[in-house]
């Protein structure tokens, strides 16, 4: 009898197993925690950036929106093919590229000078990032198990709380101290002190990370083969393993529709909150950048406690349809009290808790039908479809605002698509696909 055969037969107590994930999680979590915080700040500095560069080279509400925008269009149209290089070449070699040419073209926002540099650059700060989120998500997937995934998907998503309470206090300090230094404005230095972080996190993602778990020299060979012998237990969807099978699940398109609605809801909100917070009185940019911090600490405790929730019963529908709900109610609460500071705090942190505490738990769904190269694949599918939210929202927001002089329609606009989204997630969604995770003995 082998070694191997004997790991295999010796038993293993639940606790063993929790801390070995323990360890995985202090190794792999933390780290693109921080790659997701910074290419969250690098995506949304843009809405702290306006406060000063909008009016320093003359852009409308209109072509704000549009630039917000194009990011989405490179993301939506490089995500597939990036996350099939991934799924290829390796998440070390490949996140670690993502992440180094993202932070150069951001830092490159410093120069722009007119409409044709910031269409074009953010288009190609779209192109450069796509594939990052789902090919962490799908790299999730190679190394958790289902009934862990809502808990480690949340750890990773609150990486957007995270980017909105340090993210706006240090946007408002460089806005503030920096406007000026070496000749420079406040806004053009923004670009580049946030896009240097993201290209040294690269390399970190380079040296640090492991593709397979048998690669990891940190695992001594029992902790391995337990990790092993329990994603083995897994149940694998049949027949879908190839990309063309990712178009014959009429489920990925709901699930796209669903994560088209919760990015135009969360965009709709990043890239206008600054300017809603200014709207109701507030002038200086660092007390801005405090006060987008406050529904940022309250989404990310919700977001950890509904992860959490949905994890130990293995519940996921009507967990994201109450957070789909919670959302479209604070875009009402923002509507109906419009430059008024305190209602649209609370109506702020509604909206963010739904949709941050909502994302963890949508992610769970897509390996419940899809498997090997068309799980990578269909992931990155849903996200790109999804990403056109992020197309639709911010330019919609500033299109209405030139319009009318006001947000609060497209706030009603808003919480609207979010309503649509919950009906897809009760009725959309096939109940096999939420039916309690389980193992084979």
């Amino acid at each position: 009898m082998t070694a191997d055969t004997l790991a295999i037969e010796r038993p293993y107590t639940e606790s063993f197993e929790d801390a070995i994930y323990r360890k995985v999680n202090w190794r792999i979590v933390p780290l693109f925690i921080a790659c997701f915080l910074f290419a969250y700040l690098d995506r949304v500095n843009i809405s702290f950036a306006k406060l000063q560069m909008q009016t320093d080279l003359g852009f409308s509400d209109t072509v704000y929106g549009l630039g917000a925008s194009l990011f989405f269009v490179g993301y939506f149209l490089f995500e597939v093919p990036s996350n099939m290089l991934l799924h290829k070449i390796g998440a070390r070699v490949w996140i670690a590229r993502i992440m180094v040419t993202w932070g150069i073209t951001s830092a490159c926002m410093m120069f722009v000078q007119n409409e044709f540099w910031f269409y074009s650059l953010r288009f190609l700060i779209g192109v450069m990032e796509a594939g990052f989120v789902p090919g962490v998500l799908y790299f999730f997937t190679q190394w958790y198990p289902s009934n862990r995934r809502a808990r480690v998907n949340s750890y990773f998503k609150s990486s957007i709380c995270l980017c909105g309470i340090v993210g706006g206090p240090i946007a408002g300090l460089i806005l503030g101290h920096f406007n000026g230094a070496l000749g420079m404005e406040g806004w053009r230095w923004l670009f580049l002190l946030e896009g240097i972080p993201s290209i040294l996190l690269g390399g970190l993602v380079f040296w640090l990370v492991s593709d397979r778990i048998e690669d990891a020299p940190w695992l001594d060979a029992e902790e391995k083969q337990v990790m092993r012998e329990r994603m083995a237990k897994e149940t694998k969807p049949a027949g879908t393993q190839r990309f063309a099978d990712i178009w014959k699940h009429p489920t990925t398109y709901v699930m796209s529709g669903i994560y088209l609605c919760l990015v135009m809801a969360l965009t709709g909100v990043l890239f206008w909150m600054p300017q809603l917070i200014k709207t109701a009185g507030v002038a200086d940019t660092l007390d801005i950048g405090l006060l987008t911090v406050i529904p940022y600490v309250i989404a990310v405790i919700g977001n950890l406690l509904v992860g959490a929730s949905s994890d130990r019963h293995g519940e996921r529908r009507w967990h994201m349809a109450g957070c789909s709900v919670l959302t479209a109610a604070g875009y009402l609460v923002c509507a109906l009290y419009p430059g008024q500071l305190v209602p649209l705090m609370i109506g702020m942190s509604m909206i963010l808790t739904g949709i941050i505490a909502w994302m963890p738990i949508f992610w769970t769904i897509p390996p419940r039908f899809l498997n090997g190269l068309a799980a990578a694949a269909g992931i990155a599918l849903i996200n790109s479809l999804g990403q056109l939210g992020g197309i639709i929202a911010p330019f919609m927001v500033g299109r209405i605002k030139d319009l009318t002089g006001t947000a609060t329609p497209a706030l009603y606009v808003l919480g609207a698509v979010t309503l649509v989204a919950t009906g897809l997630i009760i009725w959309g969604i096939p109940a096999r696909y939420y039916v309690r995770e389980t193992v084979h003995d």
